[in-house]
């Protein structure tokens, strides 16, 4: 008898009557009593997918942290009118969950880069590069030839599976460039920024490595920011960005010429226009840089797809075709809005995301589709004090009174001002050699507003912390517990049967 049967035989027998122990316990019908029982249940009757996987989506947050995550749930569930704390965000309602641990193989606090080569290649390396393997110095482009180590991506083309990637950074940044890319500096996007002694030794930027990629049938959708790294710096786009290459060649011209059945999009329109069973690759960049935070998004010029639509036509195009997909989506922007010290941008894209898992989940078989949600890092960011339930998460802290009911006016700091539930260990809201702003009478709940931190730093720092990975679909029981970063690697790698 496994432990599965066990425990529900004792689950029967606690209801039979006449049993010892067996009577209602007076919380019987208390609301979190009751919810709790039905987790418990569904908890019981789980079965475990040792099946392969068809189909494999990893969704990363960038710089979700656990606390983000927290306050992503509260304020989605804000923005539907109820007080947040009892939403449930889509990835959790996934049955399986671990702890992943993200140093670098030498920085105890992480970059993107090092992160993304752990889970995208199955090994720790260093900050800063990108799929070479722990030995090469980061800028030395000529000790990182023979040292490359191989994406989940590329070897999933190799396999005949078909691939895409999703982000709202610029396609070239490092979290999606490791999935295509091998440079021992992250920073080298396009040919301008890496230095002619490197180039001397053979080294292509990031963006000319895209357009290269030719394992396999080549990769199958691509959507994502920027096309100024494409472009020579002699042309304007259509949204009046000049390029940044200063090789003089045009990359989105040299894919469509690479690819003459693909299509290439870079607005609103053109990504409507798409239809997901036509034959050939698809490329979409949408600026010329990262792509718009999600609130910001409609007030640019070519209008952008969110994250969402972007993921939904990925799974359209990347299910049209046989021997199922790999499928890297990246919520990039929710990194950029904590360096910003900027939770509003933060958070909103981490609602965005959770749209996009939703979409995922609704499009997608939990029998024969592996959904991976995880973080590469986290960020110094805080929710404390001692907040009445359904208090703003944006808002300034507003604590219960002695009879447990919420007082009419925020509480105040030993400086007599009053503070928010979140804000920000470093980070460019903290005061320089002067006492903490008053917020007594800001919005802290404004778009623009930046939260304050302890240590003024020009820009917010990631977080050392680990980061939660929550799993749906065959293999996905591999995670509990806590795990290295780079083991996510070997679940995707085992549930596709991919080589070893």
């Amino acid at each position: 008898m496994g432990l599965g049967t066990v425990l529900l035989a004792g689950a029967a027998l606690y209801a039979l009557p006449g049993i010892a122990g067996a009577e209602e316990v007076p919380q019987a019908n208390d609301s979190y009593y009751t919810k709790a029982q039905k987790t418990l249940s569904r908890k019981l009757a789980q079965k475990i997918n040792t099946r392969p996987a068809k189909n494999v989506i990893l969704f990363i947050g960038d710089g979700m942290s656990i606390t983000t995550v927290t306050a992503i749930r509260i304020l989605q569930g804000q923005m539907h009118g109820r007080s947040g704390e009892e939403n449930v965000l889509s990835w959790e309602e996934f049955p399986h969950t671990a702890l992943s641990k993200t140093y670098n193989s030498n920085q105890q606090v992480p970059d993107s880069a090092g992160t993304a080569s752990a889970f995208m290649t199955g090994a720790k390396t260093k900050a800063g590069v990108i799929n070479v393997n722990q030995t090469v110095p980061r800028g030395d482009c000529g000790a990182s030839h023979d040292n490359h180590l191989e994406s989940i991506l590329e070897m999933s083309e190799k396999a005949g599976i078909n691939t895409g990637i999703v982000t709202t950074a610029r396609l070239t940044h490092a979290t999606p460039a490791a999935a295509y890319a091998h440079a021992p500096e992250r920073g080298w996007e396009n040919d301008s920024e890496i230095p002619q002694a490197e180039r001397n030794k053979g080294c292509k930027d990031i963006a000319q490595q895209f357009v290269d990629f030719s394992l396999g049938d080549g990769i199958e959708v691509a959507f994502g920011g920027g096309r100024s790294n494409f472009l020579p710096h002699s042309l304007t786009d259509e949204e009046g960005k000049k390029g940044n290459r200063t090789d003089k060649r045009n990359l989105v011209e040299e894919w469509q010429t690479k690819h003459p059945n693909g299509r290439y999009v870079w607005n609103q329109k053109g990504f409507d226009a798409l239809d997901p069973n036509a034959k050939g690759p698809v490329l979409g960049l949408f600026n010329a840089s990262h792509m718009n935070y999600e609130p910001d998004r409609a007030a640019d010029k070519g209008k952008e797809p969110s994250l969402a639509d972007m993921t939904r036509k990925a799974i359209q195009s990347l299910e049209a075709r046989d021997d199922g997909y790999f499928l890297y989506v990246e919520g990039a922007r929710i990194d950029h809005g904590h360096h910003g010290g900027n939770a509003y941008r933060a958070l909103h894209d981490g609602v965005a995301l959770a749209d996009a898992v939703q979409m995922a989940k609704e499009m997608t078989n939990g029998e024969d589709t592996l959904i991976i949600v995880t973080s590469d890092h986290s960020h110094g960011f805080v929710m404390t004090g001692y907040a009445t339930l359904g208090n703003p998460i944006l808002g300034k802290v507003v604590e219960n009174d002695a009879h447990g009911e919420p007082h009419t006016s925020p509480a105040l700091a030993l400086d007599d001002g009053p503070y928010t539930t979140v804000g920000y260990y470093t980070g460019s809201g903290a005061p320089v050699r002067q006492p903490r702003s008053d917020l007594t009478h800001v919005d802290t709940e404004a778009k623009n507003f930046k939260q304050q931190a302890i240590v003024p730093t020009k820009s917010e720092k990631h977080g050392g912390e680990d980061v939660a990975i929550y799993a749906r679909g065959p293999g996905a029981y591999l995670f509990q517990g806590v795990v290295e970063q780079n083991y996510i690697f070997h679940v995707m790698q085992h549930a596709l049967r991919l080589k070893k």
